[in-house]
């Protein structure tokens, strides 16, 4: 029976360490996570509905919001299922699917916003052809590179883990997290490690000096520029850089505590720092953009008076 539970199940042994605070927890993450698909689909709808928003800008915001409820779907229905469980077991097709669907998220995000630093670039730096660099068909090649080639790199990736022999069950996450699995491997994973490199640096952190490199050059733009030049640059820009810092900070937490074993010393910090980069982005990336960005703002707030309003039929 030890040996099945072993090839079939994983056990999450960070919920231990949650103990009596599983009830508050779970309203606490519940209210968080419906507020989360409130708040994305809000700013979806009001740019799948507005006319005036149909740019390649709004849209790979869009995007963004809609990675973000792919990712919290992927974390958040198991997560507070596993708060109100005595056990803790993930089967290995579940757990590969989660992994599949976290780690997917993580590297959309960073592509996407890889092609909306791309697009401010091409607004600040290159007005006069932006319209031709990004048109309809442009646009709709950015956004496809965003959501292929990631999930390529990570189906390839979680294969590799899937077809290890693994001597042990316990991963000491939350949530089913790619290293954690394959540490527990009983053979030397030298490919598995390369492959995760290669991806690593293609999905992450490729898109992430790319970014540091349009903004750059919109920083020595705006550096010659006006005053008023600055102010617009600076509204359209920096909901964007915001959203990108934060997500950097997330990941970079997440990729020290998987190397380290912050666990032994700190559940409680190793719990929160694991959770960062899943729950964040999604919480914050709305609110950025929302409040922001002056016409998704204007719209919301026009959708908004307009449904207070209504009048009613008695």
């Amino acid at each position: 029976m030890e040996n099945s539970t072993v090839s079939f199940y994983f056990n999450l042994t960070m919920f231990v360490n949650i103990g009596h605070y599983r009830y508050p927890a779970f309203v606490f993450c519940f209210l968080l996570y419906s507020f989360i698909v409130y708040a994305n689909l809000v700013i979806i709808l009001v740019i799948t509905q507005e006319t005036p928003l149909h740019e390649p800008m709004y849209m790979f915001i869009a995007m963004l919001c809609v990675n973000s409820l792919y990712g919290s779907t992927g974390f958040f229905p198991r997560f507070l299922m596993d708060l109100l469980s005595d056990t803790h077991l993930f089967s290995r097709p579940a757990c590969f699917t989660q992994l599949y669907v976290i780690y997917s998220y993580a590297c959309y995000e960073m592509t996407i916003l890889g092609i909306i630093a791309y697009d401010r670039y091409a607004a600040v730096c290159h007005p006069l052809h932006y319209h031709s660099m990004m048109n309809f068909k442009a646009a709709l090649k950015l956004a496809l590179w965003a959501w292929v080639f990631p999930t390529a790199g990570v189906i390839v990736c979680i294969s590799l883990s899937a077809r290890l022999p693994l001597c042990g069950n316990k991963i000491q996450k939350v949530f089913c997290a790619n290293w954690n699995v394959v540490k527990l491997s009983c053979v030397i994973n030298a490919v598995n490690n390369i492959f995760g490199m290669f991806l690593t640096i293609s999905t992450i952190f490729f898109p992430l000096f790319y970014v540091l490199y349009t903004y750059l050059r919109i920083v020595i733009v705006c550096w010659k520029s006006s005053a008023e030049f600055k102010g617009k640059v600076l509204q359209s820009c920096l909901p964007h850089v915001v959203s990108f810092v934060i997500y950097s900070i997330t990941v970079f937490c997440d990729v020290a505590l998987s190397r380290y074993n912050i666990e032994e010393e700190n559940p409680f910090a190793a719990i929160i720092l694991s959770l960062e980069f899943v729950i964040i982005p999604p919480l914050l990336n709305p609110l950025v953009y929302g409040l922001k960005l002056p016409e998704i703002r204007r719209h919301i707030i026009r959708i908004v008076s307009r449904n207070n309003f209504k009048p009613r039929l008695w």
